[in-house]
């Protein structure tokens, strides 16, 4: 891609090499030479306007808000979607944290020329009045803390483990090829997966998090102990943050490194190990992985190894770099995911990302009232018994619903649509929701379509569609379904205001 203009290229990082040629252009051992080119598949660095950025976060709404923690992360990251489409991670610091701009745009401007795909890559920063903000590529595929300790379908498989502990240490070896030797609070939560489900390194841990700040916000039972004695970090310090990442990949837990070490000294390295990994592994290869922690933690930093000898260490033990990480994982790639629209309602987001709870509960809250202005055939239809049993088949069919009893909805809903005689889009999107979750996506998608047909500039319809489409695996029409969900809140929206 061209280079950006930007107004930061004039500044140089305090650690830059003033005649240093650029690392990024050597090739990389660690991956047979392959990365030549890399810096050019990555926008360039530039500044952000405040403005564009408060856009891009809704104006740095807690809904955009990605962040596993405060406790983990004590400066909000932010999703964010620039004006070209391209999903964003923003991440705000604390006020006055940086209270020098000049000082933060340097910091920043260096950390940008660190380029690499085993990193999550800085692109922009911005420093207007108050606001120091930090702008990197999105991954769309959660921390590897959300993989290992909160999974949801599948814990994260052996081979993937390694793979990210391979990973991980070609992108520190980088990092100190590129003269930025110090990595701040290495953990679980600096490691993302991209859209392909490869595990990255955030540039953010290339940055403290204030001028004077910390260097790690962990408990400090996973802090090195020279950081402990005087406060400070050193290049040895990050091999021992690596080292806690390891214990964390081996057991699938947050153990504390003393307590390991305890277990390993006692030769008790099955109770180490994640009892959720039992027959994936061969025991020489957790083996070597665990002495491979013990040497990264061990209290003298001189004791340590460097860089290379992790990626030594670590690469005879990926079995299956042949497979793809995205099906190591379990998890489909979304082709979409880079252009998700900015603006959705709450039922939007639901439908996004698929949770049916949060959809179940938004339709029962609306209720019908999105139907208020439209014709409604009880309003000019005598008082016959055949209206009293409209009525009561709508009221069986929204106590079924409500009750999350589907099978039943689906029964009463098709009752009531046969009666009415002006059709009503509540309903169907009520018996698309039902027939979704009795796993009927293709008639839930035509009920969606008919709820269209009866309010045709109606989100909630598309919304619909959208989640229908992805159950059957077509993610660029759900994609398209849910941009268009998203023109028709902007329109509605934008109505209500004038």
């Amino acid at each position: 891609m061209g280079c950006l203009h930007s107004k930061t290229a004039h500044l140089h990082s305090p650690e830059d090499p003033p005649t240093a040629l650029p690392d990024s252009k050597k090739p990389d051992p660690g991956n047979g030479g392959d990365d030549v080119d890399q810096e050019c598949q990555v926008q360039a660095f530039k500044e952000y306007g405040l403005i564009e950025l408060r856009r891009a976060t809704n104006e740095f709404s807690t809904d955009y808000i990605v962040s596993e923690s405060g406790e983990k992360a004590p400066n909000v990251v932010y999703r964010g979607k620039l004006e070209n489409n391209r999903l964003v991670a923003v991440k705000r610091f604390s006020k006055l944290s940086w209270p020098d701009a000049q000082q933060f745009m340097a910091e920043a401007a260096g950390v940008g020329k660190v380029r690499h795909k085993r990193m999550v890559n800085l692109i922009g920063c911005c420093a207007e009045g108050d606001e120091r903000l930090l702008v990197a590529e999105y991954m769309p595929n959660d921390t590897l803390s959300k993989h290992l300790f909160h999974w949801d379908k599948q814990p994260l498989p052996w081979e993937m483990r390694v793979r990210v502990a391979y990973h991980v240490a070609q992108a520190l070896d980088h990092c100190s090829l590129e003269n930025h030797k110090i990595y701040h609070d290495l953990n679980a939560y600096r490691i993302l997966f991209d859209e392909d489900g490869d595990p990255r390194l955030s540039s953010f841990g290339l940055m403290k998090n204030s001028r004077d700040g910390k260097s790690y916000s962990t408990n400090l039972a996973y802090t090195p102990p020279e950081f402990l004695r005087t406060g400070r970090i050193i290049p040895e310090s990050v091999i021992y943050s690596y080292g806690t990442v390891l214990l964390d990949l081996l057991s699938g837990k947050h153990i504390p490194p003393s307590h390991a070490l305890d277990l390993i000294r006692g030769k008790n390295v099955l109770l180490l190990m994640d009892s959720s990994l039992e027959g994936q592994y061969a025991n020489d290869d957790a083996t070597k992985l665990v002495e491979l922690a013990s040497k990264c933690l061990q209290f003298e930093a001189r004791e340590r190894p460097e860089i290379k000898f992790l990626l030594t260490a670590v690469a005879p033990l990926q079995r299956q770099k042949e497979v793809a990480s995205l099906v190591l994982m379990g998890l489909t790639k979304n082709t979409a995911v880079a252009v998700l629209p900015t603006m959705l309602s709450p039922l939007g987001k639901a439908c996004a990302r698929m949770d049916l709870t949060a959809v179940h509960d938004i339709l029962l809250k609306t209720g019908y009232k999105d139907e208020e202005g439209a014709e409604n055939e009880l309003s000019f239809q005598e008082w016959t018994q055949q209206v009293q049993d409209i009525l009561n088949t709508k009221k069986f069919g929204d106590i079924a619903f409500r009750d999350k009893d589907f099978k039943n909805a689906i029964e009463y809903y098709s009752k009531l649509v046969v009666m009415m005689s002006v059709p009503s889009a509540t309903v169907f999107a009520r018996r698309a929701f039902s027939y979704l979750m009795n796993d009927q996506a293709e008639l839930a998608l035509r009920d969606a379509m008919q709820a269209q047909v009866c309010i045709p500039d109606w989100p909630t319809a598309f919304y619909l569609q959208a989640l229908a489409l992805s159950k059957l695996g077509m993610e660029t029409d759900a994609h398209d379904m849910l941009n268009d969900g998203a023109a028709f809140e902007a329109k509605r929206s934008n109505s209500w205001r004038g």
